[in-house]
């Protein structure tokens, strides 16, 4: 059974029995600061299984993307080294939120393993948590598993945990018995670790909670979360013992092998290719760019260790990008959005790929050379860093070179060296733990911010300093829930409203507003004036002008996207946004700096769109409804079952849950500020809208008449004139640089005159008036000529730096290197120089020193000639 088709039978078969089908969640967790990655299925219900989010269907099954690379998780090391370690695998789980419990599961999973899919019963071995009776006596009574291939575990390998505290409870494992020609022992036994009995399925029994002091109370609604590896399913299916040999990972492989021309098929490092174009793909379609630190730097690190695999097997770079075809027919029909994304995620690894290439020659020659001159059996952490810090190798790239001459590197060495230089974090998992504000309430806040920006509610909750509180006394900081309100809490780039909430008596000023747990709208303020009690009838009052100053914002960026992927090409995504009263900031993937005529054609598109006057639409409907009529989603972002698609015209369909004007015309105009890149891929926009804009346009107005005052142009002839006042002076420096020349090649005669002549060895050390580096070295060389075998040294200042050049005759560079005479002198004047034996530069800030640089050269020359041989 092909691995595409196990996916498919595993969402029918629980679908068919009352599972809502949830798709795979990004690879970016959501509100999860704390997970570098997602690395499970039940991550995107986490919220749900601490009964801080509620869903509306008591069941769930997912097929769900995870990686595992970087911070706690972290199998990078170990792929394509091993059958079964991934940087990216795929997790089949079916989920119960207080619905059904064991019986259920365990009937499950027994059903599908071994009606459906077809599994002999005999091949599976199970077990359960030594305490856990209720499981024991459902496998062996009801299911009938046979004794001898039932087991029960202690310990924490069959006792699932979400934290130090919160839900817990035990697991129940299923394995499949590759037979006796495999080496390894049952689970639960001394030969476990070996790969005859292989674990395919975990059901874990939420159905306990452990508090702060390590006691276990039982849930009143326990749940269920199951996890399989699609991949090592597929490999027990389909007859191969290891994941790399199923038909997925054997398609990629044949693609990589084909790219590169390597025709053994065979090889540890086609398996990492195929690992790693998988992970890599999905990141950037999850909107990871590559960077130095956190995820992006973790998405550099695999792009890298697959580029050096490639360049291993003789490969002609760049080559890892010309993978993603491959992958889009592997797995785009599960996956849409990669089919979506696969421009730009080839365009991002191909000039990754291009940026390591320039240095990889260099560092790998650098680090085979310090491997074979290595005593012992570990790398020094000096040679780590240099390869990170110079060559762009990250630690465990070179560890798995290293790894490769059964060489250990001194990661200590190289962590000392890192934090010397307070380099920027360079490992990914810098994700704080983050606490939010939790409220017990028993019910969510109702927004009615679409329609109005007023209400009445009433307070739920309060706090104070993080404290509950029932009151709120006068001058007191807090936050507040209500049952309904208007504010729109900081979403989607949006900035949250500002505004009051009232009593006959009491005065609360709003000044922030946040989503927390539980589908609480959080109002944080001051109160003012008065008390505030919880329970109280409060009045709600956004501020009228700064909503629909950045609503005008939040649809003018609509109309900004949809002009920048008519202009620009439809590869353009959304990567970031800030939408405030007065400006809006987009940023958006593209892999050059987008010329000035085409910011031009966005900004009139984006006018015309306004002038139009499009009433402005609002519509909910299901995701895939949403999606199927061309309404642009955010790769990476999470999506509820039925979404809110804002239109305007025929011109942009997004979805979006943000506010928005009634009217395109409200908007007034929109202007770019300006334009620049913030990573490796994405450009940003400024733009203002509004009475902001008309200021703007007034500023620039202003600027132009006041050039035009200082170079007496009219606003039509400032350019004409500029351009004029612009070759003259480049006229003039010219000629100064001309009679710069003249004067060195006057003086030149002076210097002839004044070398020192040391056993046959012409030596010059003065200052010079010029301070043009061009110059300076056009007078070296003819000295050079007029003195035979010299060395000349010549200093200047230039913005209150010294600068100096040295220039040796060939036949002498040998004995009197320039570097090295330039590394002397510019340490006296504070700085530092080098350069080659014939000619070298440098400098320092010391101008006091010149005089006693200048004087060291001729002792320094009389030293060199004296040693010489």
């Amino acid at each position: 059974m092909k691995t595409a088709a196990i996916r498919q039978l595993f969402l029918d078969y629980f679908h068919n029995n009352g599972h809502k089908v949830v798709r795979s969640s990004p690879l970016v967790p959501q509100n999860d600061p704390t997970l570098l990655f997602t690395n499970a299925g039940m991550v995107q219900f986490k919220d749900t299984f601490l009964g801080l989010e509620q869903r509306d269907y008591p069941r769930a099954v997912t097929v769900q993307r995870c990686v595992r690379a970087g911070g706690k998780h972290n199998d990078l090391d170990n792929v394509g080294y091993t059958a079964r370690h991934h940087t990216f695998f795929e997790m089949m789980g079916n989920f119960s939120f207080g619905d059904y419990f064991k019986r259920e599961a365990i009937h499950h999973a027994w059903r599908l393993l071994t009606e459906e899919i077809g599994l002999a019963p005999e091949k599976l071995w199970v077990t359960v948590y030594a305490d856990d009776d209720e499981a024991a006596a459902i496998w062996l009574d009801d299911i009938g598993i046979h004794p001898q291939c039932f087991t029960r575990i202690d310990g924490e390998d069959n006792f699932w945990s979400m934290g130090d505290t919160g839900p817990c409870g035990p697991c129940s494992e299923i394995f499949y018995d590759h037979g006796p020609q495999v080496a390894g022992g049952p689970p639960g036994t001394a030969e476990e670790d070996g790969d005859r009995y292989i674990e395919i399925w975990n059901l874990v029994f939420m159905q306990y909670n452990r508090d702060a002091s390590g006691t276990l109370v039982p849930l009143p609604r326990p749940s269920v979360d199951t996890g399989m590896g699609l991949e090592r399913l597929a490999a027990v299916l389909q007859g191969v013992h290891s994941n790399y040999d199923i038909d997925l990972f054997q398609n990629l492989i044949q693609a990589a092998a084909g790219v590169l021309g390597v025709k053994n098929p065979d090889s540890q490092s086609l398996r990492v290719i195929a690992d790693h174009i998988r992970s890599t793909a999905f990141l950037i379609t999850d909107g990871v760019m590559p960077g130095n630190e956190g995820r992006g730097y973790v998405l550099r690190r695999i792009i890298r260790r697959a580029v050096r695999h490639g360049y291993m097997l003789g490969g002609q770079l760049p080559f890892f990008y010309r993978l993603v075809p491959a992958l889009v027919q592997e797995m785009a029909a599960a996956y849409p959005e990669l089919r979506e994304a696969a421009p730009l995620v080839e365009q991002v690894l191909k000039q990754e790929e291009l940026k390591f290439a320039e240095t990889l020659d260099q560092g790998m020659a650098i680090l085979r050379r310090e491997m074979t001159q290595t005593h012992g059996d570990t790398l020094s952490g000096a040679v780590a860093f240099k390869l990170y810090d110079t060559y762009g190798f990250p630690l465990d790239l070179t560890m798995d070179m290293a790894r490769e001459r059964q060489l250990q590197v001194d990661t200590v060495g190289f962590d000392a060296l890192m934090a010397a230089q307070r380099a920027r974090a360079r490992a990914a998992g810098h994700f704080a733990e983050v606490e939010k504000n939790h409220f017990e309430v028993s019910q969510p806040s109702h927004f009615v911010g679409y329609e109005t920006t007023t209400n009445n509610g009433r307070v739920l909750a309060q706090q104070h300093a993080g404290q509950a509180v029932s009151q709120l006394t006068a001058g007191q900081d807090g936050l507040l829930a209500l049952d309904c309100t208007a504010f729109y809490a900081q979403s989607g780039g949006q900035v949250a409203d500002r505004g009051r909430i009232s009593t006959d008596n009491a005065v609360f000023d709003v000044t922030d507003v946040q989503k927390l747990p539980g589908g609480v709208i959080g109002h944080y303020g001051k109160l003012l004036s008065g008390c505030l009690s919880s329970g109280a009838e409060v009045k709600v009052e956004v501020a009228a002008a700064s909503r629909m100053a950045t609503a005008r914002n939040h649809s003018a960026t609509h109309l900004l996207h949809a002009a920048l992927k008519q202009v620009l090409g439809s590869h353009v995504q959304q990567k970031g946004s800030l939408v405030a009263p007065d400006r809006l900031r987009f940023d958006f993937s593209h892999f050059q700096a987008p010329k000035p005529e085409q910011l031009q054609q966005v900004e009139a598109l984006a006018n015309a769109e306004i002038l139009a006057d499009h009433v402005v639409t609002t519509q909910l409907m299901k995701l895939e409804e949403a999606r199927a009529s061309g309404a642009m989603a955010l790769f990476g972002e999470k999506y509820e079952d039925e979404v809110r698609v804002v239109s305007m015209g025929d011109f942009s369909h997004e979805l979006c849950g943000g506010t928005h004007v009634p009217r395109t015309g409200v908007i007034g105009s929109v202007y770019i500020m300006a334009e620049s890149g913030v990573a490796a891929g994405v450009r940003r926009i400024e733009a203002v809208t509004g009475q902001v804009a008309v200021h703007y346009v007034q500023q620039q107005r202003s600027l132009v008449q006041q050039l035009g005052s200082t170079v007496k142009a009219s606003p039509i002839e400032l350019l004409m004139k500029t351009r004029q006042l612009l070759d003259r002076q480049r006229q003039l420096e010219q000629q100064l640089k001309q009679l710069q020349q003249q004067q060195v090649r006057e003086s030149g005669e002076d210097l002839v005159a004044a070398a020192l002549d040391i056993d046959g060895i012409r030596v010059v050390a003065a200052q010079v008036a010029v301070a043009e580096v061009d110059t300076m070295r056009q007078t070296i060389d003819q000295l050079k000529d007029k003195l035979g075998s010299a060395v000349v040294v010549l200093a200047a200042v230039r913005d209150d730096k010294v600068m100096l050049i040295c220039g040796v005759s060939k036949g002498l560079s040998g004995i009197v290197p320039a570097g090295k005479l330039v590394a002397q002198l510019a340490v006296l004047v504070g700085g530092r120089g080098g350069g080659r034996p014939g000619m070298a530069q440098g400098g320092g800030p010391d101008v006091g020193q010149l005089p006693a640089a200048l004087a060291a050269v001729e002792p320094w020359v009389r030293e060199r000639l004296k040693a010489a041989p």
